[in-house]
């Protein structure tokens, strides 16, 4: 079974306006309110693909019973642990240039992470859980690399998508799979990544320090696949971006779904990649038809 964890959910208000100018009120053309958090984002995109998963993590108020809702709504089994703050919202602004403000967390008690630490203390052995987004300012810093020692015990198979401090500190826990861009990439070595030779190179240390696959976006120019037996890039045309947002979760939800399916790394890759770009260029998630669509676009060189 795969799991994912987000402990920062969100409302994302999406609104749409010709452009932003300082100091004046603004006619909204279009907007979209929807369930947010880059693990109940990889949930999601799994369901469309017909792949079950279970969220968990933290809701709160009114924004946290609309999280429930319009996951229930969409067909995915939720297990969130109910705190007394609201759930963030964050405004995804779609203008001349895309602008994100991005809510104020609500406090996280101990009881409710130890709850979720009971949770996932019943996953078994070949489950996958995938650990994805901010940590709260309310939760331990080291969360993710406590709970990889948990579920390291219990034959677990987890997947990291965080940056900063958060990716840093599990990485050490021997990870399944890291999908780091190249920006995260290059933080994670104090150094900065630009091309494709390097993100393979830096990709193979991230190897080094633990992880077993290694995902590197490397937004218009493609993507790099690492583990210790292959190294891959990924290159398509550049299209037009239409939404950012989800793109590299479902790069995430694309490689579980054909790691699922029993594809090998060179075509899970490739489908990873086509679930990504499919979102990039859709105002919604990627669907199955759009993905087997892009496939035949995607060049994908063994380095």
């Amino acid at each position: 079974m795969i799991y994912t964890v987000t402990l920062n959910p969100s409302i994302d208000y999406h609104v749409w306006v010709e452009a932003m100018t300082a100091g004046t009120i603004h006619q909204v053309q279009k907007e979209w309110k929807v369930a947010g958090g880059k693990g109940i984002n990889v949930s999601k995109v799994l369901q469309r693909l017909g792949c079950p998963s279970v969220a968990l993590g933290f809701v709160g108020g009114f924004t946290g019973a609309f999280i429930k809702q319009q996951l229930e709504q969409d067909g995915v089994e939720h297990r969130f642990i109910p705190i007394s703050g609201d759930s963030r919202i964050n405004i995804k602004i779609k203008a001349d240039q895309e602008t994100d403000m991005s809510g104020v967390s609500p406090d996280i008690p101990e009881e409710a992470l130890q709850q979720l630490l009971d949770q996932l203390d019943r996953l078994n052995a070949g489950d996958f859980l995938v650990l994805a987004g901010s940590v709260p300012a309310s939760i331990p810093s080291d969360i993710y690399q406590h709970i990889m020692g948990r579920m390291n015990q219990r034959g677990v198979r987890v997947i990291v998508d965080a940056k900063g401090q958060a990716l840093g500190n599990a990485i050490d826990e021997k990870p399944f799979l890291i999908k780091p861009n190249h920006h995260e990439l290059g933080e994670l070595f104090n150094t900065q990544v630009e091309t494709v030779e390097e993100a393979v190179h830096f990709g193979r240390m991230a190897l080094e320090r633990g992880a077993a696959n290694v995902i590197v976006s490397m937004a218009g120019d493609g993507a790099v696949f690492v583990n210790r037996s292959r190294a891959f890039s990924a290159h398509f045309p550049k299209q037009q971006a239409v939404n950012s947002i989800g793109a590299g979760d479902s790069v995430v939800a694309g490689f579980l779904y054909a790691h699922s399916r029993g594809m090998d790394e060179k075509e899970a890759f490739r489908f990873a990649v086509a679930a990504g770009s499919t979102t990039a260029i859709s105002e919604g998630f990627c669907t199955l038809e759009k993905i087997e669509a892009f496939l035949p676009q995607i060049t994908i060189t063994e380095r």
